[in-house]
């Protein structure tokens, strides 16, 4: 088993592809400092509370994957057919998926008095998007402390198709180039990468950035799996076996190393955007409103905290690398990314399972707010500038929660790498 671990890790070192880091700098910098600060802001309350509307309709293809009930995870038990990358699920595998996929949206009378008031303060101010989640009757807010991400049984072919539409329709790739251990092609992704190679470096960090966030996925699946479940509790933790048939370099055909390096490639993205976003949450009007105003301030200082900490990380992925030819190309090269990051946003509304449709859409809304934070740069450093009433540059509630939990998703995605090389040395370490 210790060989198999190896094998994930072995191509996992060094430089990065189209950065200047390293992955032991990412590691050292995340796992020693970061990490437990992040851990720290996103349990309170105004960072716990996410509101999403899980009851959109998928507006791609009509054969939902749900269950009948409202809190089913997948879809009705039926053998799937040998498109299936796990293979078929009996009725025992489906009723364990709707337990464990079910959200727990249960609030205190007196959180949702407060939710109400956060509103009331978030409505006063101007909004530079909206977002359907935001306004729609349907959704509710979650506590996201109550609905970790975790396994929840969910897999074979409905997911297998969720990322196969993501990938071969929303990441810039012809039908013609397959990706390597495609089950519907027998080629099996020859050219693939010659093909990702070829590609202008903003569409190359686009295919990288979602294969980064499937990683990341991937690592929580594995690190939080249910180990054991009796009549007096479920024990989650690290499964290896299913962390191996994920990564290993055998069992992936050369791939899983390659993702793992992208789930780096991401978490570069979305620091860089951490460090950039200072200037937005320095301004003394923004405050991070619960009602509780001693808290809130303290909140607002670890934040500060934080994103000074992610300013100083010493090998900063260079953005101006994306978008620096002609400008009329430029721009509409930025235009593509957005509409082809809005795609995907609405791919997230025909996930089967509740719980990961929840962090599948904080998720993206994290990623693309981080994207955002990227291209507006000139914006933020107007802020300073600008005595107008309007700000050059906003972010709202919605989007500042998904900032930071998403990011917060990565950073325990890189945490959890080394407690599987722990894993693999003989040195677990104890949660």
């Amino acid at each position: 088993m210790s060989s198999a671990i190896h094998r994930c890790f072995c191509k996992v070192t060094g430089s990065l592809d189209d950065c200047a880091c390293d992955v032991e700098t990412i590691d050292s910098f995340n796992n020693r400092k970061l990490f437990p600060q992040l851990q720290k802001l996103l349990s309170s309350d105004y960072f716990r509370f996410y509101k999403v509307n899980l009851n959109n309709p998928c507006p791609f293809w009509t054969d939902s994957g749900h269950c009948g009930l409202r809190d089913c995870a997948v879809k009705p038990c039926t053998p799937v057919s040998s498109y299936s990358l796990e293979g078929n699920r009996d009725t025992e595998d489906c009723e364990m998926a709707e337990k464990l996929g079910a959200v727990n949206s249960s609030l205190s009378d007196e959180t949702r008095l407060a939710l109400l008031d956060w509103n009331r303060y978030d409505d006063e101010a101007d909004r530079f998007c909206m977002h359907d989640d935001e306004d729609s009757p349907d959704s509710q807010y979650v506590d996201l402390l109550l609905n970790p991400e975790r396994y929840t049984g969910y897999k074979g072919l409905e997911a297998w198709k969720i990322w196969n539409s993501i990938y071969e329709e929303n990441c810039f790739k012809p039908y013609s180039v397959k990706r390597p251990l495609d089950p519907l092609v027998s080629n099996r992704g020859r050219g693939f990468y010659q093909w990702l190679e070829g590609l202008c470096v903003e569409k190359r960090a686009f295919f990288r950035l979602v294969s980064g966030l499937h990683a990341s996925i991937n690592v929580h699946l594995s690190a939080r799996y249910m180990l054991d479940d009796n009549w007096y509790e479920r024990r989650w933790g690290p499964n290896v076996t299913e962390f191996q048939l994920r990564f290993d370099e055998e069992l992936t055909k050369g791939e899983g190393p390659k993702w793992l390096r992208n789930l780096y490639f991401l978490y570069l993205i979305e620091l860089r955007a951490l460090a950039k976003v200072l200037p937005f949450f320095e301004r003394p009007s923004l405050h991070l409103y619960t009602g509780q105003t001693q808290q809130d301030r303290k909140n607002k200082e670890l934040l500060l905290e934080l994103l000074h900490m992610a300013k100083s990380f010493p090998l900063h992925f260079d953005e101006t690398t994306l978008f620096a030819g002609d400008k009329k190309e430029a721009d509409k090269l930025k235009n593509d990314f957005k509409l082809t990051f809005k795609n995907i946003s609405r791919i997230m509304d025909c996930v089967g399972c509740f719980k990961c449709r929840l962090w599948g859409k904080l998720q993206t809304q994290g990623l693309g707010t981080a994207l955002k934070i990227l291209f507006s740069e000139k914006q933020i450093e107007a802020l300073h500038q600008s005595s107008s009433i309007k700000p050059s540059f906003q972010l709202s509630r919605q989007e500042i929660v998904a900032l930071f939990n998403a990011f917060g998703r990565i950073s325990t995605s890189i945490r959890e790498l080394e407690n599987f090389r722990l894993l693999h040395t003989g040195h677990h370490r104890e949660e």
